[in-house]
């Protein structure tokens, strides 16, 4: 009686087993059947997403920058297009904090405020030659990483053409502050001021380059709303305004 109760309840746990095998067996069919349908279902509906050469990648990303850079060179040369955005707005030279200082202390604070406002008009007047210095940069750069830009940060492509193209972009862009700080009349704002501080006892005498300094901040200024433009681009499906676009940055 014993040894058939012994079989009995080997015969109950191999069929419990089975039971439990063939259970999970029919899970594991179940899955793959749903995972199947789906990928079935999107080639039908054209929903799987499509597949990218590097010379789109590379594309896209030119085209993405070019509409950035377009957007913003826009934006940056509109009236009060740095002085009223604070993002970009170019305040008094750092270096010469202290001659702002005296000279606000000395009533001077309306002709400090003008001498600003003349730097942000400097960089205005350059932003609307941007456009096409910027192109130059993009249409001529080599992009062998295409596919870790567009899987990097969301602004992994401004910063690549930071890197690559900032000095020659200020090669091109100083010539164009230049005149701009002549149209904007930056000089007749900035001289008096630094003659009445540099004629006060006992003070370092201030002079900084403001054709070197317009053309970091205006580059810097328009290289931070690029990026604004890239993450719109990557995250607001509005803002792609091309198949390719639309293909490479909704992939």
């Amino acid at each position: 009686m014993k040894k058939i109760l012994i079989v009995a309840s080997i015969f109950i746990s191999l069929h419990t087993s089975a039971q439990g095998f063939l259970n999970h067996l029919k899970h594991e069919k179940d899955s793959l059947e749903k995972v199947a349908k789906e990928k079935a279902s999107a080639i039908l509906t054209g929903t799987t997403a499509p597949k990218l050469t590097n010379e789109e990648v590379i594309k896209g990303l030119k085209e993405a920058l070019t509409v950035g850079t377009n957007n913003s060179s826009t934006l940056a040369a509109k009236a009060d297009g740095f002085y009223k955005n604070p993002k970009i707005y170019i305040p008094w030279p750092e270096e010469a904090a202290e001659m702002k200082t005296k000279l606000i202390k000395m009533g001077l604070t309306k002709k400090v405020n003008d001498f600003e406002m003349s730097l942000n008009r400097a960089a205005e007047e350059a932003s609307k030659k941007s456009a096409t210095v910027f192109v130059d940069a993009i249409t001529n750069m080599s992009v062998q990483d295409g596919f870790a830009i567009l899987r990097g940060v969301d602004t992994a492509a401004t910063n690549y053409l930071r890197k690559t193209t900032y000095n020659p972009l200020k090669d091109k862009f100083m010539p164009v502050v230049k005149e701009a700080i002549a149209t904007a009349k930056v000089a007749s704002y900035w001289t008096p001021l630094v003659t009445t501080y540099n004629k006060l006892p006992n003070v370092k005498k201030q002079n900084p380059n403001l054709d070197e300094y317009v053309t970091n901040k205006a580059i810097n200024g328009l290289m931070l709303m690029i990026a604004d433009e890239e993450i719109n681009i990557r995250k607001n499906p509005v803002a792609r305004v091309s198949d390719l676009l639309k293909k490479v940055f909704g992939n």
